[in-house]
């Protein structure tokens, strides 16, 4: 109700929304609409690629083999624009680089100290894992059980 009076509802169905051609706020939340739109972009990419590789194999026509990954690829890379500057969706991915703004980033003297924590941790648990199955396996085969 709140969004209805501050007149900021945006509940345009995608459907509507894959046939307009603006750009909704667009110098907001530039760098993460522009990577997930290039993500889109690269999964259909590949999906489309996959598909060219499998109907090529096939016995259909060269041209229909190389043309429905193509207008699969267009539409695509469309849906994938449309899809970012969705209001519903283009406000979650400016609140999200809003929040990323606001992290605090470690340095490198304290990257590189936490991932010799983290190096260190594992290779502490692999080798007590290590020793405790060598335990266990000697317990076992001491009192004749096979594995």
């Amino acid at each position: 109700m709140s969004r209805d009076i501050a007149g900021t509802n945006n509940d345009s169905p995608l459907t509507r929304e894959l046939f307009s051609a603006g750009v909704y706020k667009p110098n907001q939340g530039r760098i993460v609409r522009q990577l997930t739109c290039l993500a889109i972009w690269i999964i259909v990419s590949l999906a489309c690629w996959a598909l060219y590789s499998s109907l090529r194999g096939t016995d259909m026509g060269s041209g229909v083999a190389s043309g429905i990954p193509t207008v699969l690829v267009a539409l695509g890379v469309w849906t994938g624009f449309r899809l970012v500057n969705w209001p519903r969706f283009a406000d979650f991915l400016i609140a999200v680089e809003a929040e990323m703004n606001k992290v605090t980033w470690p340095g490198k003297d304290e990257l590189v100290r936490a991932a010799f924590v983290v190096i260190f941790t594992i290779f502490f648990l692999a080798i007590s894992l290590f020793v405790f199955d060598f335990i266990w396996q000697f317990v076992f085969s001491t009192i004749g059980v096979t594995m």
